[in-house]
């Protein structure tokens, strides 16, 4: 019995064969099932839609982020702005007090370092040095400002008092060391307001004027001396002038 092997058109296709037949087969129904699609749809190769492709919620969250961020940069620039200008602020305050501060130093030293005339307003009615009969050195050993008794005496200048009461042929008198290490003394007081030890500024009220003591009527007695005691005068005109003081 004599055997035909199968060849031509009726072998069996091969693998690989089926492979390609079946993917043509496929890919037919689904170019057809695209085009009725594409034809039935209002306008022929429409871009997806975004619900189709998933885009949108992608850069939609994208958007929603970089907003957030740039939220977060502006207040952090705002913050950091504001914590400037406070920082400013407290600066300008610190350095305005400081300022003040130097001011009120500057303005109280040059006030201590001020002199003024013991009587306001007054004049020098007996000069220094002028001779008569009346002083026992024979020589005004100061200088007499003109002031009715009660006329408001004040300190020349910054110093401590070291004498405070009677004081003989000077009635009631004070004598004050000066801060650059002179003495002042003012005599004929009618009445003391100050004691010994006490620091005093320049223009305080020390004393009221008057005639106690060696007198002929009411003024005040102005020494400027190299110290304490009676006999170390130096001329009270040339004093107060030299310490900016009109005389």
């Amino acid at each position: 019995m004599a055997f035909t092997c199968a060849t031509g058109k009726h072998r069996r296709p091969s693998r690989m064969q089926r492979t390609s037949v079946r993917a043509a087969g496929i890919a037919a129904l689904t170019t057809t099932g695209v085009m009725a699609t594409v034809a039935s749809t209002p306008a022929f190769g429409a871009e997806p839609t975004p619900e189709q492709t998933g885009l949108i919620p992608v850069v939609t969250a994208g958007e929603s982020v970089v907003e957030q961020i740039d939220d977060q940069v502006a207040v952090q620039k705002h913050a950091a702005f504001e914590e400037a200008a406070r920082q400013a602020a407290a600066k300008k305050a610190v350095e305005e007090r400081e300022a003040r501060v130097r001011a009120a130093r500057e303005a109280e030293r040059k006030r201590l370092n001020t002199f003024v005339s013991p009587i306001t307003g007054s004049y020098v009615s007996t000069s220094y040095q002028a001779s008569s009969s009346l002083w026992s050195s024979g020589s005004h050993t100061g200088i007499d400002f003109h002031a009715a008794s009660g006329t408001t005496v004040h300190a020349v200048g910054l110093g401590t008092v070291v004498e405070a009461g009677w004081g003989g042929s000077y009635g009631n008198q004070i004598v004050i060391k000066m801060n650059d290490g002179t003495y002042t003394q003012y005599g004929h007081l009618s009445s003391i307001e100050v004691s010994v030890g006490q620091q005093v500024t320049p223009g305080q009220r020390i004393a009221l004027s008057g005639a106690t003591g060696n007198v002929t009527g009411a003024h005040l007695h102005f020494e400027a001396r190299t110290t304490a005691e009676y006999g170390s005068d130096i001329d009270p005109v040339a004093y107060l002038r030299n310490h900016g003081v009109n005389v």
